[in-house]
């Protein structure tokens, strides 16, 4: 009990110390979305502005050549080209923002990050991957030796069960978005990373570094669930003091810590695919847990 205090005061120091660089770091993510937008819309109006004055350069030419046009006429005209620039100023004011843009952002940062000891000693960094307007999001605890090496999510023998389980529940892989708490590989020993069965848990002051990454990519995707794969990510997004057999299977609100949600998203926990490679005695209730949050979606298993 000891030890793991000193692991939460750990961890709830690395989030305050880091929590303003956090901000920063987000904030120019969104004002880089921001510059892009403004740049666009300006480019946008000099268009028009350019437009308009080479129709204006042409109807004043003209008219000097010709009988003068109507009061009336003229005020028509400027009401339509009114019209048109107002026209296209709200189709750009109503684009969509780029989502993909702001994953592939969020995924640079992560690759840059060296905030803790997972990011000085991982070979590549795993910000995850998927479909960027995905309904159910994936979370696992971090990346293992085939995932360091590949820097993607679940390809192992761990992830092969996962692209089965996603399979029965009647989605493929590139439907879902598939990512973990901490995105480098923590080792047991660092210093050997060649070395098979060299995964351990993350820490508590790493998962503090680690989870705005996380949450901003939950906030970004904005999916309609989250599945809190085994008792990391469970304690992480549901729960630190409720054991992960209480919250097992069971629907919640996810609520997060370091973003705020546009809109209510679901979150389930069930076991590691990893977990179930171990006990294969506990997939049958994995696939009852899947099942309540397909019933609570209204869609039916494609398989048993």
């Amino acid at each position: 009990m000891t030890q793991e205090l000193k692991e939460i005061a750990q961890g709830l120091k690395a989030f305050l110390l880091n929590a303003e660089e956090d901000e920063i770091i987000l904030k120019a993510a969104l004002n880089q979305e921001k510059a892009a937008f403004n740049s666009m819309k300006t480019r946008a109006n000099e268009t028009a502005d350019k437009n308009a004055g080479e129709v204006l350069r042409r109807e004043t030419a003209s008219a000097a050549q010709t009988a003068p046009i109507p009061a009336k006429e003229q005020e028509k005209s400027a009401e339509i080209m009114t019209q048109n620039t107002q026209k296209t100023e709200t189709q750009i004011s109503n684009a969509p923002a780029d989502k993909a843009a702001e994953i592939a952002y969020i995924a640079d940062m992560i690759k840059n990050c060296q905030r803790c000891d997972l990011g000085k000693t991982r070979i590549k960094a795993v910000p995850g991957e998927g479909n960027i307007n995905a309904k159910i999001m994936f979370v696992g605890e971090g990346p293992g030796y085939e995932e360091d090496r590949q820097g993607r999510p679940f390809v192992g023998r761990a992830g092969q069960l996962l692209d089965k389980i996603i399979a029965a529940m009647g989605f493929s892989r590139e439907e879902v978005f598939i990512a973990n708490i901490v995105k480098c590989h923590p080792m047991v020993d660092p210093s050997n990373p060649d070395k098979r069965s060299n995964d351990r848990a993350p820490k508590s002051d790493e998962i503090a570094v680690c989870r705005r990454y996380l949450e901003q990519q939950i906030k970004t995707i904005s999916p309609d669930y989250v599945v809190a794969l085994g008792g990391v990510a469970a304690k992480t997004l549901i729960s630190e003091v409720q054991p992960f057999g209480s919250v097992r299977g069971k629907i919640f609100d996810l609520k997060l810590s370091c973003v705020t949600l546009d809109k209510p998203v679901k979150i389930l926990a069930t076991f590691h695919p990893a977990a179930l490679l171990r006990n294969p005695g506990w997939k049958k209730d994995a696939w009852e847990n899947l099942k309540v949050l397909l019933a609570d979606m209204g869609r039916k298993p494609a398989s048993k």
